[in-house]
């Protein structure tokens, strides 16, 4: 199966509505739909993505509202890569866990609550991965101030 079939593919099995970039391999997805998607993408035959190699959160800032999750499938055995596109509300930024599908997705997913601040919904175990704890704020969102000091150390320079 050719890469620009799938989103045909997609609107069969799961009659989601999505769109085709071809120039960047990308499929853009609602949130609502896409653990069917991935699941379709993950177990049919003819694509069999067994791997989300990464997970990129990016927020398109204040002025845009909006924050962009992009998930890079691969499969192994068929040597092919695809993007599944995925936007947010900058507001409540949540997006259904794709972790029961890729064990992987914990740790991806947890870095992108940890540092743009997106909520997976359902995933086993959403805690910060890089930042303490008690942390303010996450880090890459283009508003983001940084704390003054942190436990009575500096951390502005």
């Amino acid at each position: 199966m050719q890469l620009a079939e799938i989103p045909e593919l997609i609107r069969q099995q799961t009659q989601a509505e999505c769109s085709w970039d071809e120039k960047n391999a990308q499929i853009t997805v609602g949130a609502n739909d896409l653990v069917a998607i991935c699941d379709v993408l993950w177990r049919h035959p003819e694509t069999y993505f067994d791997s989300l190699s990464c997970l990129t959160a990016i927020d398109l800032g204040p002025e845009q509202g909006q924050i962009e999750v992009i998930y890079t499938l691969y499969s192994i055995p068929k040597h092919k890569t695809i993007h599944l596109r995925v936007l947010a509300s900058r507001d409540q930024a949540e997006i259904p866990s794709v972790s029961s599908i890729w064990k992987t997705a914990d740790w991806h997913e947890r870095e992108a609550f940890d540092l743009v601040g997106v909520q997976f919904v359902n995933h086993p175990n959403l805690i910060r991965i890089l930042l303490p704890a008690d942390w303010e704020g996450h880090p890459l969102r283009k508003d983001y101030v940084e704390q003054e000091r942190y436990h009575g150390i500096q951390v502005k320079y």
